[in-house]
């Protein structure tokens, strides 16, 4: 069912979690998308895993001079859509601490995660990361 499909997304370990050992599970679709809302330099829709690597993920970690953690804090599934609240901690290569709350709102379809909108601070986002560098 797709709930049982959605519900396979919160089989990820709660606790603190790194991007790499997320990005290496397989779960993404290879049409997965990534949108960041709101008006920052990093606000926008990212297509297809290739560019959510290049164009998202390379520029923002080249920001981090410490591990960025990720802390699951609630999962809600229900039918295909699986939501996150969690929480990002790491320390900018400029020496800012970026302490963001998230919540993922992700879609998944065969087992795949297919979308995921992420709401966040975007004040605090313009403020501790500035712009991508690509």
């Amino acid at each position: 069912s797709n709930r049982r499909r959605a519900l396979s997304l919160t089989r990820i370990p709660t606790g603190v979690i790194s991007w790499n050992v997320i990005w290496k599970l397989p779960l993404w679709a290879p049409d997965f998308s990534w949108t960041i809302t709101g008006s920052t330099p990093w606000s926008g829709t990212y297509r297809g895993k290739e560019t959510v690597q290049k164009e998202l993920m390379a520029p923002l970690f080249a920001k981090f001079a410490t591990r960025y953690t990720n802390q699951a804090t609630r999962f809600i599934a229900e039918d295909e859509f699986v939501v996150i609240q969690c929480r990002g901690n790491v320390t900018t290569k400029s020496g800012q601490p970026y302490k963001n709350s998230y919540c993922y709102m992700c879609s998944m379809s065969d087992g795949k995660l297919e979308e995921l909108t992420e709401y966040l601070d975007t004040e605090l986002v313009t403020k501790a990361l500035g712009a991508p560098k690509r």
